[in-house]
């Protein structure tokens, strides 16, 4: 990591502790580190130096954001869901918009970006959610299912569809009609703040339709996707180090049958190929991450891969894990109990196993 990397993602350690744990019983991060974090400019750390933020590369971020991941998953995800936000302002948002905008994100107001509808999950071409030009104004409803980190949100971008294109509408959490519920008791990522978002004809300024609206669905998806997708990739480098670490430490020093658990050879096993993952997961986010800094044209199956890759190899990673350390670690809150919850969730979000594969195979198609 370079100095400044480093240096944040040591200021993370401390801030963190041992105290994800209690995060994920109680489902609930503390408002004070969001907050501290979100001011540091470190929940989005991508934001160009011109909006204030700290303009990391990919790599750098991608880096922090493992680090984040295998400290916290649910720390991890409500990153991913500022640097989504962050990223759709920048691709997407005019000049006087992202001037607006963007400060506010690399400043300490949190953000989330609203896709999934009851009837609209990898579909979303089913999303029902609208919003019309009336006078001088914007009136939106709609109803989102499984935002991250809305309850934390100050700032919520949702996904609409406006005329026969979409549109992405930046709405303040206290704007009148906007409600938001907490998911009682989520699989993983417990802490994350997911929730579901219900607009009852909320009135907004136009200023707040960013871009002008009307844009193809497909693209206002593909945008915020790309920087969620490998975002939630380099989360997994870091739920499988943390589960090499634990496997590791636990079966160096228990003992059975007369020797350290980690010398029996099917135990061994584990472990090799628990690093293995986590090597290729880190190769895979790698080279994605690179093509996103060189704006390379292959960006998008590099990103799509280290998704599928690095979410594939830690689900199956966090049970191996949780095979060697067996009643070590099947208790709530341990790290790799964490890690078993939190990586199955990485399989569905941002594009389910299944979605990854489809496009992947595509993509070899088009190759042949």
């Amino acid at each position: 990591m370079r100095d400044p990397v480093a240096a944040a993602a040591s200021a993370v350690t401390a801030l963190v502790g041992d105290r994800a744990a209690d995060w994920d019983r109680t489902g609930r991060l503390p408002g004070d580190l969001v907050r501290r974090l979100g001011a540091a400019g470190q929940l989005a750390a991508q934001i160009p130096a011109k909006y204030g933020g700290p303009g990391w590369s990919s790599a750098d971020n991608g880096e922090f954001t493992a680090h984040v991941g295998s400290l916290c998953g649910s720390l991890r995800s409500v990153m991913t869901s500022q640097g989504m936000a962050a990223w759709t302002v920048e691709r997407l948002a005019d000049p006087a918009q992202a001037a607006e905008l963007l400060p506010r994100l690399a400043s300490g107001d949190t953000a989330a970006v609203a896709f999934s509808e009851p009837q609209a999950g990898s579909d979303l071409s089913a999303i029902e959610t609208t919003v019309t030009v009336d006078g001088d104004s914007l009136l939106l409803s709609g109803h989102k299912t499984w935002v991250t980190a809305a309850d934390y949100a100050d700032l919520i971008l949702v996904v609409a569809r406006m005329d026969e294109g979409g549109a992405v509408v930046a709405v303040d959490r206290t704007a009148p009609g906007v409600r938001v519920r907490r998911v009682a008791e989520p699989l993983g990522c417990r802490a994350a703040g997911h929730a579901e978002v219900r607009l009852h004809g909320v009135r907004l300024p136009l200023s707040r339709l960013l871009g002008g609206g009307r844009q193809p669905l497909s693209l206002l998806v593909t945008t915020a996707l790309a920087y969620g997708r490998i975002s939630v990739a380099w989360g997994c480098v870091g739920i499988l180090r943390a589960c090499v670490a634990a496997a590791v430490e636990h079966a160096g020093t228990r003992r059975q049958f007369g020797r350290p658990l980690g010398r029996h050879q099917l135990v061994a096993r584990h472990l090799a190929d628990l690093w293995t993952a986590e090597q290729i997961a880190a190769r895979a986010c790698e080279h994605a991450s690179r093509c996103w800094d060189e704006h390379d044209a292959g960006l998008v199956p590099a990103i799509v891969l280290a998704k599928y890759v690095s979410a594939t190899h830690a689900a199956k990673g966090a049970a191996a894990a949780v095979q060697v350390l067996a009643s070590a670690g099947a208790r709530d809150g341990h790290v790799v109990a964490r890690a078993y919850r939190d990586a199955k969730l990485m399989e569905i979000i941002e594009g389910s196993d299944e979605v990854c594969q489809l496009i992947l195979a595509d993509h070899a198609l088009r190759q042949g």
